[in-house]
């Protein structure tokens, strides 16, 4: 029931500076502002690509500002649309996962999941903008990933043949893809086991434990997003030592604390189950 990873939510002390961060490193442009009572927080949404960024600012003492107090700026919840909104919380409820509305919106704690803080959202199509295509992918740190992929496929209706198995001896996990509607997209949530507790992912769980860990970007000019990086003075990485690599990684530094791989369209489906599909670039 889930169809695309179209949103992630930003806890962040300045949200006018964290949308001009957006706006300079990924092209963002600012869609709209509100408030959330659920939160506590003043919200400000810009959009890049096809995907949206909710900039949340605290407003006074709520989840927002303790995620501040005890994390620092960052990756605050994971975002996913569904056509049947009602339908999914439906099935929520079967299932005893509770959920709270607000604003047309649905979240989930992530006591409720492994980990993962959630908010559902209705499937929008919005016109494309700045320099990334979509968001496609975000990773869920959890103890035990075919536990945690069993969990996801019947609670929110995801079908487990679609998933693909992943390990990175390079950065220390072992897991799933749980892939959404293979081939057509390649819309995910990243299930990471840790297996070496030394790597940067490791050491993230040590402190965190099951959680919400980093965000993943399509592009079709991987070159720009660099460029506008290095205007900044901003940190990155390539995927490759290749100066002019396929994807790179923007660091936690230059994005409100957001850990974000951006890639080249198309190139993800080589780890993905379909590598055949990896030098298309339609």
């Amino acid at each position: 029931m889930l169809t695309r990873v179209d949103r992630v939510q930003l806890a962040v002390r300045d949200r006018s500076a964290a949308a001009e961060t957006f706006r300079d490193v990924l092209g963002a442009e600012q869609v709209r502002e509100d408030a959330s009572d659920l939160l506590t927080a003043r919200r400000t949404i810009v959009q890049a690509g096809v995907s949206e960024f909710e900039l949340l600012e605290p407003a006074g003492d709520g989840p927002v500002q303790a995620h501040l107090e005890r994390w620092g700026e960052g990756l605050f919840a994971a975002g996913f649309a569904t056509r049947d909104l009602p339908a999914l919380c439906e099935r929520l409820s079967s299932h005893d996962v509770t959920w709270r509305e607000e604003g047309g919106q649905v979240y989930v704690e992530r006591d409720q999941t492994t980990g993962l803080r959630m908010v559902l959202s209705p499937q929008v199509e919005r016109e494309p903008v700045g320099l990334i295509t979509w968001l496609y992918e975000v990773t869920n740190i959890i103890d035990e990933h075919q536990a945690a992929a069993d969990f996801y496929a019947g609670v929110f209706g995801l079908d487990a043949s679609r998933f693909s198995p992943i390990r990175s001896k390079q950065y220390g996990y072992t897991g799933q893809l749980l892939l959404f509607d293979p081939p057509a997209r390649l819309d995910r949530i990243e299930l990471s086991q840790i297996t070496d507790p030394k790597r940067a992912m490791g050491r993230f769980a040590a402190k965190r434990g099951q959680s919400l860990y980093m965000c993943y970007a399509e592009t079709n000019d991987v070159r720009a997003v660099i460029e506008r990086l290095e205007a900044r003075s901003a940190r990155w990485a390539g995927r490759s030592d290749d100066p002019n690599p396929a994807g790179l990684f923007i660091h936690p530094t230059a994005l409100h604390g957001v850990l974000m791989g951006v890639s080249r369209t198309n190139l993800a489906w080589q780890w993905s189950g379909r590598p055949e599909l990896a030098a298309a670039t339609g």
